[in-house]
């Protein structure tokens, strides 16, 4: 089971779909620095080893990245 809630997963998720529509190509610094801006934004904190696997991920994958999957167990 994450350590995030299902509130947080949400926006997690959120945060994630956008970084990845518009990032397809970018390096992982550029994600991983996006990935932060926008849990910044969103006003929720997701430690930086969390951050480097959903950045890892989106670099990664070639469609959706399931933020709850990552996270997960």
């Amino acid at each position: 089971m994450s350590d995030y809630t299902d509130e947080q997963i949400e926006t997690i998720q959120a945060v994630v779909d956008r970084v990845s529509s518009w990032q397809d190509g970018a390096t992982e610094g550029t994600v991983a620095d996006e990935l932060a801006k926008g849990f910044n934004e969103a006003g929720i904190g997701v430690p930086a080893d969390d951050q480097a696997r959903l950045a890892d991920a989106i670099q990664d994958a070639h469609g959706e990245v399931k933020a709850a999957e990552v996270l997960g167990p």
